[in-house]
């Protein structure tokens, strides 16, 4: 793929990142009308919003539909931002092309059917129209290019990639694990391909965005693409995730962008694996205090003592002696075993006493 083509021309957006914003769903056209001034006074040059919803569940509200184009197209002549919507089916990219829609969007589902993407690429070939695809369900590389790759196919030469995180089992600090390491590899295979960071669904919590969109930058993504709405309380779907326009001018202004050089690109992807390492730890720990409670529960039970000494004595000298193995202080790792001790044994007398 190195014969891509910009996004958007220069007049666009002149600096990095790209910034696409607006809510995460056109419900009303005074909502989208509000949200969009708004969003152009502060320099955006990009308005989302979408109007088909794929649902996990009927009965959820799944879009306002077309009607959502012609408000969409009212945003573009007021405000001369361009605009930008998700599609899923060939009757939506053809209702998108008849709107004058701008950009379109490939959400993580459909990227993850290739028979959909088959089909999204064959209604969008011949078409000049920009096409973000967003990583798949699961965290799979191929799958991501796969999709790419269809629509390259097909003649389309204005692509880029979304990162909006993976869903995982348990307990985390996300909606939707950041797993860095995927779109780094990514880039490594298409290095021409941009790359935009979505905070929003990453995060699922608007106090994450500010953090996850420095993340992206400092892994030297190309823009970000983030929900932002008049009244994101009032939201129709997805509102915990969503900020107000001037939120969203904060997080903009407190970004340091970086100059990602040649030589500092290989300790960006080291600390992208740290990120993901401590995260992970973090899951490890969550998981290891469960297991502690349930212990409590069971010596409460059988009427057990909490403190187990020779239990610990073993457990101490093994993961010690399997550290200084590895090459790490023994000294640090007591200390580790020491404190994850003393918050199990606070976790197993939370559940004793409690009557």
């Amino acid at each position: 793929m190195n014969d891509l083509r910009p996004i958007f021309p220069e007049s666009v957006a002149t600096a990095r990142p790209l910034v696409i914003a607006g809510p995460c769903s056109a419900e009303t056209e005074e909502q989208v009308l509000s949200t969009a001034r708004q969003l152009a006074a502060d320099g955006v040059h990009v308005f989302r919003a979408g109007v088909w919803k794929p649902r996990t569940k009927p009965g959820c509200f799944e879009g306002v539909g077309a009607v959502g184009l012609e408000w969409l197209g009212r945003v573009k002549r007021e405000t001369g931002m361009k605009v930008a919507t998700e599609v899923a089916t060939r009757e939506h990219v053809a209702l998108a092309l008849e709107a004058g829609i701008d950009l379109v969007w490939i959400g993580a589902r459909t990227t993850a059917n290739p028979f959909a993407m088959q089909e999204l690429a064959d209604a969008l070939g011949g078409s000049d129209m920009p096409v973000l695809v967003k990583n798949p369900v699961s965290p799979d590389v191929d799958l991501w290019s796969g999709a790419l790759e269809r629509l390259y196919n097909a003649g389309l030469r204005r692509l880029a990639a979304i990162h909006r995180g993976f869903p995982t089992l348990g307990k985390t600090p996300y909606r939707n694990q950041p797993m860095w390491s995927i779109p780094i590899e990514l880039r490594r295979r298409l290095p021409e391909l941009p790359i935009l960071g979505d905070p929003s669904h990453m995060g699922g919590r608007r106090d994450l965005v500010g953090s996850l969109a420095q993340q992206a930058m400092d892994l030297g993504f190309d823009g970000l693409i983030i929900e932002s709405h008049c009244t994101p309380e009032k939201a129709w779907s997805d509102s915990a995730q969503q900020v107000t326009p001037s939120e969203l001018r904060r997080v903009l202004d407190a970004l340091v962008i970086r100059d990602v050089t040649a030589s500092g690109e290989e300790l960006v992807r080291l600390r992208a694996e740290i990120d993901e390492v401590d995260d992970q730890l973090v899951e490890l720990l969550h998981r290891r205090m469960t297991v502690s409670r349930k212990i409590g529960r069971y010596k409460k039970q059988h009427a057990m003592s909490i403190l187990q000494t020779d239990r610990y004595k073993e457990l101490l000298a093994h993961r010690s002696d399997a550290a200084e193995a590895l090459g790490m202080d023994r000294d640090f790792m007591e200390s580790i075993l020491r404190i994850i001790h003393e918050e199990s044994i606070r976790q197993q007398m939370e559940i004793i006493e409690k009557k």
